[in-house]
């Protein structure tokens, strides 16, 4: 008995140090990878059409990345279906570091509680490899509505259910989960009026049609410098450096509250972990330029630039946060 025993050991020993030699080699193998990657263009899929903000973050990104890998980063838009077309081929692609994706909190948070069916998983499908910036979106008001305050709006709301309505640029967009993340947390009832962009709810609002929206800086903030609308709040939970006047709606009156659209760089699961690596110091390094947080401020962002398992939490957070604020809503994609 002994005898087979110690065969057995002995085989069990031989067998574990071929798998710790499998290992070395396959982690030999994956940082010489690494040490030339990349030998041809990178693909950065942004799931959204041109011009909108993941694609002209990822043209920004991607220009610099360029220069400091030796390798064209070619952005391809794959839009539609609020980016869960594009969430999908990425999800598919090789795991080889060569295709990328600049995701937002729509195609990578939002997007779980508002399809049932979507192609991919957001956390299991991806490899995270740094958050690029967070935005607030901005409560904007009517002029001619009686309040100056977050306080004083939770107040005329209470005092007329249903009788306020704030406008978005559509179902399931950051500004439409933004308004009923406030209407949840503050008690009030409001009547929500998409429309057709961002553009279109700030319009909607400068002409009386709605009272109020949560829109992002961009297409909000030269009305609100002209005078045309007033700006109470930001949705994140500290001040925003463009607008650093405009109080939080958490600090107004309504605690917990904190609504941000985000945009980050993730590639498929399975991506060699030498590769995330290299590709997270570079991305940083863009990210926190003074030129790089100068565009990035002008346009209604924040740089952030983080280590993969932060972004990794934001993904986590968000999707649990936003599917309970869907779910109690009812909000429908379009």
């Amino acid at each position: 008995m002994k005898r087979v025993n110690t065969a057995a050991g002995q085989l069990l020993a031989v067998t574990v140090a071929l798998a710790c030699a499998a290992a070395d080699c396959a982690l030999a193998q994956s940082a010489a990878e690494a040490d030339r990657y990349p030998l041809k263009p990178i693909r950065m899929i942004v799931p959204s059409a041109p011009g909108s903000g993941p694609d002209t973050m990822a043209r920004a990104i991607g220009q610099m990345l360029t220069g400091v890998l030796g390798q064209p980063v070619v952005v391809e838009n794959r839009g539609g279906a609020g980016g869960a077309i594009g969430g999908e081929a990425a999800a598919k692609a090789p795991p080889d570091g060569y295709t990328l994706i600049m995701a937002s909190a729509g195609s990578h948070a939002v997007n779980v509680g508002l399809y049932p069916r979507l192609p991919y998983d957001p956390v299991r499908d991806f490899a995270p490899i740094s958050l690029v910036s967070s935005a607030p979106n901005i409560l904007i008001i009517h002029p001619s509505l009686p309040v100056k305050s977050v306080k004083e709006l939770v107040a005329l709301a209470k005092a007329k259910p249903g009788a306020l309505s704030f406008g978005s640029g559509g179902n399931g967009s950051t500004a439409h989960l933004s308004g009923e993340l406030f209407k949840i947390l503050a008690g009030v009832n409001m009547v929500h009026v998409p429309f057709k962009g961002a553009p279109g709810a700030v319009i909607a609002v400068m002409s009386g049609e709605v009272q109020l929206a949560f829109p992002n800086l961009p297409p909000a903030l030269p009305q609100v410098r002209a005078g045309k609308l007033k700006a109470i709040a930001v949705t994140t939970t500290e001040r925003f450096a463009a607008v650093p006047q405009v109080p939080t709606v958490a600090e107004s009156g309504v605690p917990g509250y904190e609504a941000r659209a985000w945009f980050g760089v993730l590639a498929p699961a399975g991506t060699p972990r030498p590769i995330v690596t290299r590709l997270n110091a570079e991305i940083v390094k863009i990210v926190r330029t003074p030129q790089m947080r100068e565009r990035l401020l002008a346009d209604g962002a924040e740089a952030i630039g983080s280590t993969p398992e932060a972004f990794a939490a934001v993904i986590k957070t968000d999707i649990a946060k936003w599917a309970k604020v869907i779910k109690a809503s009812g909000a429908k994609a379009d």
